[in-house]
């Protein structure tokens, strides 16, 4: 998925040369602005998790099994054991932003480098390029399923399955912004004073593709969360009795219709989590790219 960005600066980043645009744009975009402090409340309620928790996420109480939200002692209802919802989707919002943000570092961190040897070189181009494109042709999904039945049921098998499937998305945004960024007169001009490619790539043409890696981020984050509830759903991800979003959905589905506020409020929990990283990321965008003119 290509992002534009902000225009190259010599020697500077993409990020600090328009700061105050940036943050203007940001400020006088109502989705963005809800996606942020929806995002915000996402972050603090998971780590806020033990604190919120009226109980322990996996103490069970027998005797109230299938309350209905509202219930004293019970805001969202319990499950089939008698699990507050409450308290276990608070801590299922927590692994799933632990989750995202582990599967995101790692494409990230593999992926920069990968993307910048493949934009700057023709030699690496030709290598990285093709692999990445036969990576592609099999869906996300897929890939993260098949790596986490190799590897394993566990968060952190779970992370890393995400992360790699989501590898080849970020080198192929690094690379575009590589070779967008390389025929700029700063980098011409570098090259003509004899500097190392190395030097050029981690000088001038990475910090310009910042803002392209940051809004990418907040790209592929939401399609983690959806994954990890999928891997959880399927039983290769989370682990009972770790609370997960996907545990309390693969749960909640043999007693719907006896209690769905144990299916729905896990729903909306991830619905919540997607839609504020889309409207952020988009308004990101926005932000970095210095053609928008809707901005006020």
């Amino acid at each position: 998925m290509a992002v534009e960005t902000l225009a190259p600066v010599e020697g500077g980043t993409g990020l600090g040369s328009g700061r105050g645009r940036i943050l203007s744009s940001l400020r006088h975009n109502p989705l963005g602005i809800a996606g942020g402090i929806m995002l915000l409340v996402v972050v603090l309620a998971a780590l806020l998790a033990p604190v919120l928790a009226p109980y322990p996420p996996t103490e069970v109480h027998f005797d109230t099994p299938f309350q209905r939200p509202l219930t004293e002692g019970f805001p969202l209802g319990t499950d089939d054991l008698g699990r507050d919802v409450l308290s276990r989707l608070l801590f299922g919002i927590q692994t799933s932003l632990q989750v995202g943000v582990l599967s995101v570092l790692l494409a990230v961190v593999i992926g920069t480098p990968l993307g910048l040897l493949a934009g700057y070189s023709r030699g690496f181009d030709a290598v990285i390029s093709r692999l990445t494109d036969v990576t592609l042709a099999f869906p996300f999904l897929i890939i993260a399923v098949g790596l986490a039945a190799i590897s394993g049921p566990s968060l952190s098998n779970a992370a890393i399955a995400l992360g790699i499937a989501q590898i080849p998305t970020m080198i192929r945004v690094v690379r575009g912004e590589t070779l967008r960024i390389k025929e700029s007169d700063f980098v011409l001009g570098a090259r003509t004073m004899d500097a190392s490619p190395v030097w050029i790539m981690l000088r001038h043409v990475l910090p310009n593709a910042t803002s392209a890696i940051i809004v990418q981020a907040t790209v592929i984050m939401p399609v983690a969360v959806i994954g990890e509830a999928l891997l959880s759903f399927l039983g290769l991800g989370i682990q009972p009795p770790t609370p997960s979003l996907g545990i309390m959905l693969s749960d909640a589905q043999q007693y719907i219709f006896r209690a769905p506020s144990a299916a729905i409020f896990p729903g909306l929990a991830i619905a919540a989590i997607c839609l504020a990283f889309n409207l952020f990321g988009d308004a990101l965008r926005d932000a970095f790219d210095p053609t928008n003119t809707t901005r006020k």
